[in-house]
């Protein structure tokens, strides 16, 4: 068996803000596994500036990984276990290996055509851009929409979301917010009890992550549902998932595979949350259509039936020709069109 890798860098159609900053370019990389006639293809989607494995060392672990990949995929992932983009492409790596098509890696309806409902990601901008945004994902279809806050004025995003509101009721549009951890402690109980007002369904990660008390406060105080996402990261062992899910109490976490460390690891995750009656949905994290693929054949086999978030293929100008397809507020796996094999074998050789 060979391996190899490669990095690719995503361009965006359009700037992408947050309250982290405003995005124009994705790195990514991908590992590529040649058996015999058989090939596998694994996207490594390190975030800058939020993955655990953003540190030095790692196009040198990523030397390693290829270089040992004769040792397989469990004694590797054992080795990678603060390394979760990596671990995660190989794991999609191995199973597109072993699949009997490289780019389906599970067997799931999604596959056969039956779409998976998702949210519609509304970035942040001035108010008449991101009303802009709402028009076009409600004239989509879509009944479910995430907006990220906490770069604007907080009274000019209530009044966004007011307007929404009035125009829109909660059994006909489900409205999620994320702030990134924009709120200080001190004033995000306020907040949340005006954004509640709002009937919104949650609010993600509303102070910034390994502040464990404030947020255990928020999440047993707050009328607004709260869902965490950056506090999972870096946490590898099964003992230190289970403290912060006893210490902060969430309503709902979300499971960024590339973050987290793959399919093994979030599987951990819905485990222990469903012990303690705590939700979850599945995220992308501007992968690729090779990465945002092989997350959404895994989420179709979880049998969930919220929302997930996964509508990021369309961000990019340079993105891979694929049968995925958001339409309708879902996304399908259109069994008619195709992935380009020549363009993702040539990617990493």
């Amino acid at each position: 068996m060979k391996a190899s890798h490669t990095k690719y860098t995503l361009d965006f159609i359009r700037p992408g803000g947050t309250s982290r900053g405003v995005l124009t370019k994705k790195e990514t990389w991908f590992i590529l596994l040649q058996d015999g006639e058989a090939w596998g293809i694994g996207e490594c989607g390190l975030f800058r500036g939020l993955s655990a494995d953003d540190r030095p060392g790692f196009e040198n672990r990523l030397d390693w990984a290829c270089q040992n990949v004769h040792r397989g995929l469990e004694s590797l992932r054992e080795d990678l276990a603060e390394w979760p983009s990596l671990a995660f492409g190989l794991e999609q790596a191995f199973r597109s290996l072993r699949a009997p098509f490289p780019l389906h890696l599970f067997d799931s309806p999604f596959l056969k055509g039956e779409p998976i409902p998702i949210n519609g990601l509304i970035w942040m901008g001035d108010p008449e851009f991101m009303e802009a945004q709402i028009r076009e994902k409600i004239a989509s279809g879509y009944r479910c929409l995430k907006l990220k806050i906490g770069a604007l004025d907080f009274t000019t995003e209530l009044n966004l979301l007011s307007r929404i509101r009035q125009k829109f009721q909660p059994d006909e549009l489900e409205i999620r917010v994320d702030a990134n951890g924009a709120f200080a402690p001190g004033e995000a109980l306020d907040k949340l009890g005006q954004l509640a007002a709002l009937e919104l369904h949650s609010i993600e990660q509303p102070i910034r992550q390994d502040q464990w008390d404030h947020m255990a406060r928020i999440c047993r105080e707050s009328p607004l549902p709260v869902a965490l996402d950056e506090e999972l990261i870096g946490h590898f062992s099964t003992a230190e998932r289970s403290r912060l899910l006893d210490a902060i109490r969430p309503a709902y976490i979300i499971l960024k595979p590339s973050l987290l460390g793959g399919y093994a690891a979030c599987e951990e995750w819905i485990g222990l949350a469903g012990e303690r009656g705590i939700g979850w949905w599945a995220t992308s994290a501007l992968e690729s259509n090779i990465g945002l693929n092989a997350i959404a054949q895994w989420t179709a086999t979880q049998k969930t039936e919220m929302p997930q978030g996964l509508g990021t293929g369309s961000l990019f100008s340079n993105n891979f020709d694929s049968p995925l397809e958001t339409a309708e507020g879902q996304l399908w796996y259109r069994a008619g069109k195709d992935w380009n094999i020549p363009l993702l074998k040539s990617i990493c050789t």
